[in-house]
Order: C-alpha cells, then structure tokens, then sequence
C-alpha cells in the first residue's frame, strides 16, 4: 500500500483532517460571464449572447422548432448559429432530433424563416434568398438536392 503524502494531513496527534491551507481552491469565477454552448451546426463553442436558441413545440407529427429569441420558452433547448451555413449543416448532421432528443421529424420551418431573416442584410425584403438561375440549356433550377 502507498504511503500517504504528509503534506496534507495535520500532523498534532490532537488534530485529525486537511489541512485545507495546504489544498488548492478552484480559480474562482468571474462575475459577469456569460454561459458558454455549443452551435448544433459547426459544433464550435460560444457565448450564448452569440448563438440563438429554440425549442421543440407540439407533439407526434404537429412537431415544429420555434426559435427562443428571449430564451424563455419551456422545454429543453439547443443553439445554433444564426447563420444559413450553420442552420443547413445541422439540417444535415440532423441534429436537431439529438440534441432534443425528439423521436420524430420535426418541422423547421419557423427556425429556418428566422434564421434567414436575421442574416439578411438590412433594406432587403426576400430574407435574401436567391432566385432561380439560368443555365446555358434553358432550364432553371433552384439548386436543391431534393
């Protein structure tokens, strides 16, 4: 059996315990930080201020994702950059499902409006979505891979 390190124990025979002037202390936290999460999309870390939450609302096939702006909806909630690139990769990681831990398929709709409208520059009214494009053939397309 080791032996035990003396440098953290009282050693008076009167005394028992730690010595809690020998034992280091957790850095203590600041005031003022802000809670960090992670984005479900890129999976980088960030200040919750930075990152927009949302909830599952609804049950069976009513399921929706609302997005949680004030971050006082009920329920558990995940973040995601509100950013188009990170919204699309969660759609494909589909992280949305494990992140709430939800047994359906949910509609992201509502999430994806909002999301699209708070990256569009100002003075735009299309949230700016692109239109359909030419190609040299003559077909338009709208670029989905559905």
């Amino acid at each position: 059996m080791p032996r035990r390190r003396v440098a953290d124990r009282i050693t008076a025979p009167a005394a028992r315990g730690v010595d809690f002037s020998v034992v280091r202390r957790a850095a203590p936290v600041h005031k003022g930080a802000s809670p960090v999460r992670t984005c479900i999309g890129c999976r980088k870390r960030a200040p919750a201020s930075q990152l927009l939450r949302f909830v599952a609302v609804g049950t069976g096939a009513e399921l929706r994702l609302l997005p949680d702006p004030a971050r006082r909806l009920p329920g558990r909630g995940a973040h995601v950059h509100p950013d188009p690139a990170c919204f699309a990769l969660a759609e494909r990681r589909r992280a949305f499902g494990r992140a709430l831990r939800l047994t359906g398929v949910a509609d992201t709709g509502p999430l994806a409006e909002h999301v699209r409208a708070a990256s569009a520059p100002p003075g735009t009214t299309d949230g700016g979505a692109l239109g359909p494009t030419r190609i040299s053939q003559g077909r338009t397309t709208d670029m989905s891979t559905r």
